[in-house]
């Protein structure tokens, strides 16, 4: 609240814990400001002038006077604030003026406060206006000549343009878009900071670390994440197995499953006239498909996950008909085991032995039923293939050879290349996508069949089985012991010679094979 007396406004201390700037002692009696409130000031305010900013191109520091003029008799006392330079006198430096001078110096304020245009070089591109200078004592920046490059000849516009208000603000915004708009600094280095330096760059700045390597991924998955799949999976099949034996070991022990499974024991009878036993013929074919059957599996694994071949085959009729050394070996490993399947089947109803893996009486569905009962339940039926299969097995080898064999054939032959392309009308009767999308699950159901049926024959008595199907030997009593290795010697043998022929299985050894057949190239 102002008093009878002026006094001078203080404000914040210049230095930490100092005194409130200007110090109360300091100030002369004529450059006393007039400090009067908000609400007590309203005709001073009115007369309040804007901010006068008079550039000065002579290289000089810009003079800014806010000025709100205080009448006092007939005088006009002006409002001084905070001196320009430390120790110096408060700004402005004339306090008291005449009424008349006021108001010309505050309409010569007015006038040099609008935006001065931006002086034009001779090809008619705007000069760039020059402010303070870089270094003390220096000369006005940016030195005299320098031109607004074309790039940002619209900025400056810009610029120009920009109100009072907002002059400066754009200024910045045009001349940071181009930095070759400033030459380099020709008087020498920058000079040094007029402070210790309190931030530094770090590391970050100049050494980025290595991201990464991706890791190798099978398919969708990494190892570890395969790894941890397969754990995780294991364990869950395991806990499943487990419930499911406790499951069916409850029913079995019930009187209706028990009558169940002494009315259908899980086999019945053959027709009369079935051969018993297995013939030599039928160990040798089972031998060729076991062996033509991995290597089909691989090959096409290989071809599913192959995107650049290395190795071409071709006819030798027909040089562009090209195609991968690994697809022509799939295709002729296909060859062989339709060949072999074949001669199978003529043996199989040449000699009756088809009575066994085909079923003749409705009697197989009840009989499959108990027989998976007592598999389940770990209480296995009793082993006699020699003589005969029991229902699930009759059903598992009759869909093997009478239905997923002939898919495979049927779909493999649409992918190959000895399909008649030219033919359109049945290519668009039965299109290659219907193909690929039965071809792999009938693959993987060999799979399957595979892995169940030798987890199976050495579970239910290794040796008595291995005699049945490598070495043609048996008997008709299924508690006989089977005290003979021979059939679980050339069992080991055939795990060689497939083992070996998976290995060998590459080009290396592939090429010299089908140049038999046709040409074989690189890329």
């Amino acid at each position: 609240m102002a008093t009878g007396g002026s006094s001078m406004r203080r404000g914040l201390p210049r230095v930490a814990g100092g005194e409130p700037w200007p110090p109360a002692a300091s100030a002369p009696a004529e450059a006393v400001v007039e400090a009067t409130p908000v609400v007590e000031s309203t005709v001073a305010e009115a007369d309040m002038a804007p901010s006068a900013v008079a550039p000065t191109h002579s290289g000089e520091q810009a003079t800014a006077v806010a000025a709100s003029p205080l009448s006092r008799g007939g005088e006009t006392v002006v409002r001084r604030g905070l001196p320009r330079v430390a120790g110096g006198e408060p700004w402005p430096t004339g306090v008291v003026a005449a009424a008349a001078d006021a108001e010309a110096a505050y309409a010569e304020a007015a006038a040099v406060s609008a935006p001065t245009p931006r002086p034009a070089a001779a090809d008619g591109a705007p000069s760039v206006r020059r402010g303070l200078p870089r270094v003390a004592g220096g000369d006005a920046w940016p030195p005299a000549g320098t031109e607004v490059a074309a790039s940002t000849a619209v900025a400056v516009a810009a610029v120009d343009a920009a109100a009072p208000g907002e002059e400066n603000a754009s200024a910045e915004v045009a001349y940071a878009a181009d930095s070759p708009l400033v030459p380099a600094v020709a008087e020498g280095p920058r000079a040094p900071l007029t402070v210790p330096q309190t931030a530094w760059a770090g590391r970050a700045a100049s050494r980025r670390p290595q991201p990464k390597p991706e890791p190798q991924r099978i398919g969708p998955f990494t190892k570890t994440q395969w790894a941890g799949t397969v754990i995780v999976g294991g364990i869950g099949l395991l806990f499943a197995a487990g419930m499911a034996v406790l499951a069916v070991r409850f029913l079995l022990s019930l009187d209706g499953p028990r009558d169940f499974l002494a009315t259908y024991p899980g086999e019945y009878h053959l027709p009369a006239g079935a051969p018993v036993g297995i013939p030599a013929w039928l160990g040798w074919q089972h031998f060729f498909n076991v062996f033509l059957m991995v290597l089909i599996i691989r090959s096409g694994l290989t071809i599913r996950r192959e995107k650049r071949p290395s190795v071409f085959w071709a006819p030798k009729n027909n040089p562009k008909g090209k195609t991968s050394l690994t697809i022509w070996f799939h295709q002729a490993l296909d060859i062989l085991w339709l060949i072999n399947g074949a001669v199978f089947i003529v043996l199989l109803f040449v000699t009756g032995q088809w009575m066994r893996i085909v079923p003749t009486s409705w009697e197989v569905v009840p009989n499959a039923l108990s027989a998976a009962l007592q598999y389940v339940s770990l209480d296995w039926p009793t082993e006699n293939g020699w003589v005969n299969y029991n229902a699930l097995q009759q059903l598992a080898y009759f869909s093997t050879v009478f239905i997923a064999a002939p898919l495979a054939a049927i779909t493999g032959f649409r992918m190959s290349g000895m399909w008649p392309k030219k033919n359109l009308k049945l290519s668009a009767a039965y299109p290659i996508e219907w193909a690929r999308k039965v071809h792999f699950p009938v693959m993987l159901f060999f799979v399957v069949f595979i892995v169940i049926h030798v987890v199976l024959v050495l579970a239910t008595g290794a040796l008595r089985n291995l005699n049945h199907m490598y070495a043609a030997q048996g008997s008709v009593d299924p508690t006989a012991s089977a005290d003979n290795w021979t059939g679980f010697w050339l069992f080991v043998v055939s795990l060689v010679v497939i083992a070996a022929a998976w290995v060998a299985a590459r080009p290396l050894v592939l090429a010299p094979i089908a140049r038999l057949f046709g040409t074989v190239s690189g890329r």
